[in-house]
């Protein structure tokens, strides 16, 4: 089994455009400590069953979450796998913002030990 760990620009644009939303963001909160049903979660919110219906839609199409049947309901889980790999794109962010504080701190060091 191959695993996949990074992602494409168009992967990377799904997954931030969904969590930009708070109520997608608590979704995949949610979904990730517990499976839930589609129902379960519009219970939760003050909006219709068709927007959060939604709502776990554009989760789906950025790989955080997968629904599956489970008799007449809907079932939603958050998907650990993806949240994994987003985390590791802002680590090699992370990793390159403190590779540049360091350069600059040197750079800052050796003006200082030259005044």
């Amino acid at each position: 089994m191959v695993v996949q760990t990074e992602l494409s620009d168009d992967e990377v644009d799904r997954i931030f455009r969904a969590l930009a939303d708070a109520t997608r963001r608590d979704i995949v909160r949610r979904t990730l400590v517990d499976e839930q049903s589609v129902s379960d979660l519009a219970a939760s919110y003050d909006m219709s069953f068709a927007a959060v219906q939604k709502h776990v839609a554009v989760l789906e199409g950025a790989g955080l979450v997968t629904k599956h049947p489970h008799g007449r309901e809907r079932m939603v889980r958050g998907n650990p796998e993806a949240i994994r790999r987003a985390q590791a794109l802002l680590d090699r962010y992370e990793q390159l913002w403190r590779s540049r504080i360091d350069r600059l701190d040197a750079l800052l060091a050796e003006d200082n030990e030259r005044s």
